[in-house]
């Protein structure tokens, strides 16, 4: 399976339909509201004029959007594994907010172009999505894996745009070792084919990690971010494949609190790298966290 193989951070999980990422909050949720007054689901493209990409969302009007992006080879699916709108609205009653979800280019339904698939690029299409769907209103990023650099370059691009973020496992200059690059686009590759998304921008993993390294540092602005610590067998892969530790993985992600005055970082022993998986009630928990501070 490719995540036995693939180094931590740049991971493709194939995910059983059966898991639901919000059922720890099912409870919650459906005693919140019922499914005759749930928010509306929209299930649309967003025309980058090149190629289009397919968004979820439910847009109630609140006061903040919480946009999620996801990790190398993942669409939208690893925050919604069942593929259904029901699990969308159960996240946004979880969380009494708006969200949104997308497929990046080359995943799932949406489409592609012969662009390089580099943060930069990746970043300048989060923007056209979020400027076309945040009805002008402050996002809050929550990013995993590759996700969290994508969600990370554009709060620094966009810094008034921004209320918070959620960093997941996030990738990070600080571990992520740049000789691996050939070794994961050779997995993608082989198993999903040469126009896949997730090996396209496999490609550009060794200029990522230089251009992550030139980011100054992120606006002043609530930030959470979340660290496996687990000792799984994926984690000592990942570490042998990047060189590095536990620890320096843990202290990579420290840097992301760099000149905040509300940085949280919490390290979990109990999941691996998808921690929105394993332990999703420390992610909604989390995102409800960033939400209450900015409701003070």
């Amino acid at each position: 399976m490719l995540t036995k193989i693939l180094p931590q951070a740049f991971t493709r999980r194939l995910i059983p339909k059966t898991f639901y990422f919000f059922i720890a909050f099912c409870t919650v949720s459906c005693s919140k509201e019922n499914s005759s007054t749930a928010n509306p689901y929209s299930e649309t493209d967003v025309d980058l004029g090149t190629h289009k990409l397919r968004t979820y969302q439910i847009n109630h009007k609140s006061k903040y959007l919480v946009v999620f992006e996801s990790g190398l080879g993942d669409g939208h699916l690893s925050w919604n594994p069942s593929g259904t709108s029901q699990e969308v609205n159960e996240l946004a009653q979880a969380l009494g907010s708006d969200i949104l979800l997308y497929d990046r280019a080359g995943y799932e339904h949406s489409g592609q172009n012969n662009n390089p698939r580099n943060i930069d690029r990746l970043r300048s299409e989060l923007e056209q999505v979020i400027s076309q769907k945040a009805q002008g209103r402050k996002v809050i990023l929550v990013g995993h894996s590759l996700g969290g650099m994508i969600v990370r370059d554009y709060a620094i691009k966009n810094p008034t745009k921004v209320a918070a973020l959620l960093f997941v496992d996030s990738m990070h200059e600080g571990y992520n070792n740049p000789a691996v690059e050939d070794y994961i686009y050779q997995a993608m590759y082989t198993q999903f084919g040469a126009d896949f998304g997730g090996t396209l921008e496999a490609r550009e993993l060794a200029e990522d990690i230089a251009y992550g390294a030139l980011l100054p540092q992120l606006p002043n602005v609530p930030v959470v971010a979340l660290t496996s610590m687990k000792d799984d067998p994926s984690s000592q892969q990942s570490d042998l494949l990047n060189g590095a530790t536990r620890e320096q993985w843990y202290q990579a992600h420290e840097q992301l609190g760099n000149g905040l005055s509300d940085f949280t970082h919490i390290a979990t022993v109990n999941s691996g790298h998808y921690i929105q998986l394993e332990e999703p009630e420390l992610v909604i928990e989390n995102i409800l966290l960033l939400l209450s501070k900015l409701s003070k």
